[in-house]
């Protein structure tokens, strides 16, 4: 219902307002999956599989809705090109989502997570131009395939209780820069940045650092229980 009401918001113009509405999804995705695994659904309720509804919640509010956000908002090249750049996202997730080894045992994510809401945030919030976005979009894309171990903030066991609440921390800041919108304080974006470069450089180290330590899991891709920045914490 929130992805339908974000691009509802996002056809009407008001960006900002779709915005809040993916912060409202990111809150959501960081702790349903805690709250499944207390509540014991797949004991309750063996015959749903909400590990499936997850996934294509996920694609939706993840991936086709900041596409949209995106689209609408002009912050796409024009013409065909601009379709280009909106279909390789949808793409590439689409690969995504559906890799079994998407997930690796030691909890992380094989392959860019599919983090578009916080691609899309960040264009919007900074006023990058279509064609920073354009490239973005496409650097993003091609990172789907190249297989850096991205932390999983609520499960991966390296720094687990600092990414948590380093990542709840961002949440905070993404909440405040709306607030502040069409002027977001310097600070607050640098702080929110420098969450996105600890993330980052911390993927690519691990990687570095523990190639060959984690097998890829062997249960379907499930995307959707890491939390917030995109994902933050279950």
């Amino acid at each position: 219902m929130l992805a339908l009401f974000a691009v509802v918001a996002a056809v009407d113009g008001e960006t900002i307002r779709a915005l809040w509405l993916l912060l409202a999804t990111l809150a959501i995705d960081g702790t349903d999956g805690m709250l499944a695994r207390r509540l014991r659904v797949k004991e309750t309720i063996p015959w749903f599989d909400g590990a499936r509804l997850d996934d294509i919640v996920d694609y939706i509010t993840y991936t086709f809705v900041p596409v949209v956000l995106l689209w609408t908002g002009d912050y796409l090249p024009s013409g065909a090109l601009g379709a280009v750049f909106a279909a390789l996202p949808l793409l590439a997730s689409s690969f995504q989502f559906c890799r079994v080894d998407a997930k690796t045992d030691d909890h992380f994510f094989l392959g860019f997570p599919s983090y578009w809401n916080v691609v899309a945030f960040y264009v919007i919030v900074l006023g990058l131009s279509p064609a920073v976005a354009a490239g973005l979009l496409l650097t993003c894309s091609v990172l789907v395939f190249v297989p850096v171990r991205y932390i999983y903030p609520s499960r991966t066991a390296v720094f687990r209780r600092l990414n948590i609440w380093l990542t709840a921390g961002w949440l905070v800041a993404y909440a405040v820069l709306l607030a502040q919108m069409p002027d977001p304080n310097p600070v607050v974006v640098g702080l929110s940045l420098a969450y996105i470069a600890y993330y980052a450089a911390l993927s690519v180290y691990l990687t570095l650092t523990r190639s060959g330590s984690g097998s890829p899991s062997t249960t379907p891709h499930q995307v959707s229980e890491a939390a917030g920045v995109a994902k933050p914490g279950d």
